[in-house]
C-alpha cells in the first residue's frame, strides 16, 4: 500500500512538472539560451540602427550615475507619460517632455502632449553644446529615440540617449524622485 501511494506522488509530480513546463513554454518562460541570444541580439541591432539614425551616443547606467555625481551641468529629459510615468518615478532632476514610441519624423504636437518644436527647445535651452540625456522606461522603448533625435535635428551637439531609462535606473537601487 505504500509502495502504491509513493507511486502515486511521484507520478501525479511528474505530470505537474510537465504541464508547468509546457505552459512556460507556451507564455515564453521556457525560452532557451539560442532564443534568447536571438531576442539579445535583435535588440541590439535595433537600437545600434537607431543610434547611427540618430547621430548621438549613448550612455549606461553607471555612467550617467558617474556623470550626476559629478555636478556637471546637464539636462535630463525624461519622454515617459507625466501621470503614468514621471509623476511617480523619475530621475532626479530630469525633466518631462512626451515623446511617441514609433518614429517622429516630423513635429506632430498631437505626440507631444500639445507641447511644439519651440517648446522642446526652450526645455534644451541656448547652449547648443550642453550634455543632454533623454530616457524612457526601458531598451525597447524608442520614445527616448525620438527625444534624442529631435535633440540633434534641433543643433545640440552633446546628446545622449540612455537606453536602460527608469528600469536600469531602479534595477540598480540608484533614487528617483515623483512629482507632487
Amino acid at each position: 500500500m505504500y509502495d502504491m501511494k509513493k507511486l502515486l506522488v511521484w507520478t501525479t509530480v511528474g505530470a505537474l512538472l510537465t504541464l508547468s513546463a509546457t505552459s512556460a513554454s507556451a507564455f515564453g518562460f521556457g525560452k532557451n539560451k539560442f532564443e534568447k541570444e536571438l531576442e539579445k541580439e535583435q535588440g541590439a541591432v535595433k537600437l545600434a540602427r537607431e543610434t547611427v539614425q540618430g547621430g548621438y551616443d549613448l550612455i549606461t547606467t553607471a555612467e550617467l550615475k558617474k556623470l550626476m555625481d559629478s555636478e556637471q551641468d546637464i539636462l535630463i529629459i525624461d519622454t515617459m507619460p507625466y501621470k503614468d510615468s514621471y509623476q511617480k518615478n523619475h530621475i532626479p532632476g530630469a525633466k518631462q517632455f512626451l515623446f511617441p514610441i514609433p518614429l517622429m519624423e516630423t513635429w506632430d504636437s498631437k505626440e507631444t502632449a500639445n507641447k511644439s518644436q519651440d517648446d522642446y527647445v526652450a526645455l534644451l535651452g541656448p547652449d547648443k553644446n550642453k550634455t543632454v540625456v533623454v530616457y524612457c522606461g526601458f531598451v525597447k522603448c524608442t520614445r527616448s529615440h525620438n527625444g534624442a533625435l529631435w535633440a540633434k535635428k534641433l543643433g545640440y551637439s552633446k546628446v545622449l540617449r540612455y537606453p536602460g531609462g527608469i528600469f536600469a535606473w531602479k534595477g540598480a537601487d540608484y533614487p528617483t524622485d515623483s512629482a507632487k
